[in-house]
């Protein structure tokens, strides 16, 4: 299988990994009847830092799983996905888990200039992508 294939896996797999935490935790409120199930709104903090945390990484992860998606599939019918693109590929798997980490460890200045960093190699990895997709398929 080819690693871009791969690395869209990793990041799917890593989406889920998150929510499940969500899930987790908010079940073990409910449960043990510190929340009602309907007490955790969408949108709006609430529940610990640690938790808010998980949340936002979780939902970053959702907002950003269809661009790599569609990148990679596209890639993939088209038939581009030599070794560089795989290379740009893992790389945004890699960067993807880098700021997930960091932005579960904590709110600091250092932890958020990670993620950023992350965040922007993430998406230079998705410009080049769309560039090898374009300028290795003939359009440009």
């Amino acid at each position: 299988m080819n690693p871009a294939i791969i690395a869209l896996i990793g990041f799917a797999i890593w989406t889920i990994f998150l929510g499940i935490g969500v899930i987790s935790i908010r079940t073990f409120k409910v449960l043990k009847g510190e929340k009602k199930s309907n007490e955790f709104p969408s949108g709006v903090e609430h529940g610990s830092s640690f938790y808010w945390r998980l949340n936002r990484a979780h939902v970053n992860c959702v907002e950003n799983l269809p661009i790599f998606a569609t990148l990679v599939l596209i890639g993939a019918f088209v038939g581009v996905l030599d070794s560089t693109f795989a290379l740009v590929a893992k790389v945004i798997l890699g960067a993807r888990l880098v700021q997930t980490v960091a932005h579960l460890s904590s709110g600091s200045e250092i932890a958020v200039n990670i993620r950023f960093t992350a965040f922007v190699t993430q998406y230079g990895s998705f410009l080049s992508l769309i560039w090898q997709i374009l300028h290795n398929s003939g359009m440009i």
